[in-house]
């Protein structure tokens, strides 16, 4: 299984470490394609001008259009993940969205209303239990 994981970048890097922690789990599931993203050396300056925006934006569309499943860390707002969240639900992938109400943030309605309980999933966590979240759902993954 190919799984596209999608957290803050140029958006803000406060989550890193929860993005870490949720990779290392997926990672029990299948490959992550975009396992750079909690990488502590990566700043909300990017990945720099060698790999250029539009390479950025191809490689990271051609590795969704690849995975089976989309997880979301949707906590710190985002342009980007809200973006990839849009053109995965254009291509009809499954998406996991994760969000921590603790944070003192309201999630967007244009997230929170998009879930259907099916291909569009919403589920708001603490980060103690983020592991048991993820195994929940790819339980459920393999009854489907």
């Amino acid at each position: 299984m190919k799984v596209y994981f999608c957290g803050s970048i140029r958006g803000g890097r406060d989550d890193v470490h929860v993005y870490r922690k949720i990779i290392q789990k997926l990672q029990n599931y299948g490959a992550v394609l975009t396992e750079h993203v909690s990488s502590p050396e990566l700043t909300d300056r990017g990945e720099g001008a060698a790999a250029g925006d539009r390479a950025i934006h191809d490689r990271d569309m051609d590795w969704l259009g690849q995975s089976d499943l989309i997880v979301a860390e949707v906590t710190q707002p985002s342009l980007g993940v809200g973006y990839e969240l849009g053109r995965a639900v254009d291509m009809k992938k499954r998406v996991l969205c994760l969000f921590r109400p603790s944070s003192g943030r309201s999630l967007s309605a244009m997230i929170r209303g998009a879930d259907d309980g099916k291909l569009f999933v919403v589920r708001d966590y603490s980060e103690e239990e983020v592991e048991n979240v993820l195994e929940e759902f790819f339980n459920t993954l393999k009854r489907t």
